[in-house]
């Protein structure tokens, strides 16, 4: 999945467990800074539905909705667009761009200071997108709630591993990742709902029309009180459903995680950590004990300002990174994160109802087939949070990669035996065998390389490069999500069946890593080295 993931810049260097309780404030900063994550879900999974919305299509790409009306042309060519492909893929080169400014304020402003920017661009981002009137504005948009994906997914990690107490720190760490899903799933469940029809019958009439129940009521004591009620819900009933602007609702309705989000975050307090690198240690002691919830805080305060005079001695640690005993570190953060997003997890993510639909699947029955992968995938972050750290880590990449490949082929082969150029229809049969394949790759995905992508990086680098190497991670991520976003419509009209053999290609070449993981504990041995 798009970048947000775990984070252990903060991790303590020896290891210790301090004195602290889980406080009233620790919970609520948590919680409400992992709210972040609910908008950052909901941006990734509500643009596949909104894009193969008629009335979205209609309103900024006629071209695709007349293609795919008239039948002209492959069946699997129905969503090519470059235009329609930069509306899900602008909001990650704009959180590319972003990640490197928001590396900056998180360290000379301070991660609370961070998350409230990444709340403005959020909201404006939202009532642009919500009110959008052409593609410029609508693109704008998408650009604005990516330079809030970029200032949010830097911040909120850290924000949470200083935050949280040692013992405590990767559960309340996964909140974040958690959340990223459940706004997944929350996005699936408002395009389901806002690309249904809605007629004044199934509503009552109070709610939906005050004025119709007025009329309705001024015909109560006559005969044809009820044939007079249907005729005028029938007449009104075009105006009674939630088109054509069930796209504005659904693009709009992230508002309600960015209000959360937004609002919390300028009452939270900021980490300890921040506030000694910044220079204010006595202000950092005290926020230290009220999170803690102790006042024997001494060893973690005095551990805290050391971490942050070594972080002040490293002056470039990114050029520490291609120091030779750093590289082979290096290199494994970005294959992990390049192979995460070849794995054609995202072809899911953000365009199910359209890969779906494409597939054969009825509109309404995309829609739902959507919402049943993003509950599966909510369900399997649980799991992964369990095995993560009970299971081996390259056993779980290597082993459910075997499973995730076996589930591409059988789709693979699903494809080129059922979907051709001119098909419409899959059979009920059939289909449901589509929705197992796809939970099972989601599910596998989840619980390995979705969470191992960003738990493996921060492991593995040196403290004083550790920081400077979560950026590395973060941006090859969202590099490759841009890229795979823009060119996966396009890839499905040209390579048809073949898209999912395409993505077959990592889990034949990932093995490659395995001789450079035991490098890690060759180079701890000799740090000193220049």
């Amino acid at each position: 999945m798009p970048a947000g993931g775990f984070s252990a810049s903060s991790a303590r260097p020896s290891g210790m467990e301090f004195e602290a309780k889980i406080t009233p404030m620790v919970v609520t900063s948590c919680v409400t800074a992992a709210t972040g994550g609910l908008m950052f879900g909901y941006d990734i999974g509500v643009s596949g539905g909104v894009t193969s919305m008629e009335d979205f299509q209609r309103e900024f790409f006629p071209t695709v909705l007349r293609k795919s009306r008239k039948n002209k042309g492959s069946n699997y060519c129905r969503y090519d667009s470059q235009g329609l492909q930069l509306f899900t893929s602008s909001l990650y080169l704009a959180g590319l761009v972003s990640t490197f400014f928001a590396s900056y304020t998180t360290r000379r402003l301070g991660r609370r200071a961070t998350m409230r920017i990444a709340g403005a661009f959020f909201i404006v981002g939202v009532i642009f997108n919500g009110a959008a009137r052409d593609l410029g504005m609508l693109i704008v948009g998408r650009i604005l709630l990516g330079c809030g994906v970029g200032f949010a997914n830097q911040a909120i990690p850290l924000f949470l591993s200083e935050i949280a107490p040692t013992t405590n720190r990767g559960g309340l760490n996964s909140l974040f990742q958690l959340n990223i899903t459940v706004g997944i799933l929350f996005a699936n469940l408002v395009n389901y709902g806002t690309n249904r029809y809605l007629p004044i019958r199934r509503l009552p009439c109070y709610v939906c029309f005050p004025t119709i129940y007025t009329i309705y009521r001024s015909f109560a004591f006559h005969k044809m009180s009820v044939y007079a009620y249907r005729l005028i819900s029938k007449w009104f009933s075009a105006s009674c459903r939630i088109h054509p602007w069930g796209w504005r609702l659904s693009l709009s309705l992230a508002g309600f995680p960015v209000v959360l989000f937004t609002l919390g975050a300028f009452f939270m307090v900021d980490t300890p950590n921040s506030l000694i690198e910044r220079g204010r240690q006595e202000e950092g002691k005290v926020v230290l004990k009220k999170i803690r919830g102790t006042e024997n805080v001494e060893p973690e305060f005095n551990e805290i300002v050391e971490a942050s005079r070594i972080a002040h001695d490293i002056k470039n640690p990114f050029r520490s990174l291609l120091q030779r005993r750093n590289r082979p570190l290096l290199m494994i953060t970005i294959l992990l994160q390049m192979f995460q997003q070849l794995t054609g997890i995202n072809a899911i993510m953000f365009y199910a109802p359209v890969l779906l639909t494409t597939l054969g699947f009825k509109t309404e029955a995309s829609f739902y087939s959507a919402v049943i992968t993003g509950a599966v995938n909510v369900l399997s972050t649980f799991v992964s949070m369990y095995v993560v750290d009970r299971v081996g880590r390259r056993m779980l990449l290597l082993d459910v990669g075997v499973q995730m490949f076996l589930s591409l082929v059988a789709m693979a082969v699903v494809m080129r035996a059922r979907v051709t150029d001119r098909s419409d229809h899959l059979g009920h049969d059939w289909a449901i065998m589509v929705i197992i394949i796809i939970c099972n790759f989601v599910s596998f995905f989840a619980w390995s390389w979705g969470p191992l992508g960003w738990l493996s990086p921060s492991k593995t680098f040196l403290l004083e490069t550790r920081s400077a190497g979560q950026s590395i991670s973060v941006c090859t991520n969202l590099l490759f999500t841009f890229v795979f976003a823009q060119v996966f419509l396009s890839m499905l009209c040209h390579l048809k069946s073949f898209i999912f053999v395409f993505f077959l290609r990592p889990f034949c070449h990932h093995v490659a890593l395995r001789p450079l993981i035991p490098t890690r504990n060759k180079e701890h041995s000799h740090r000193g080295d220049g």
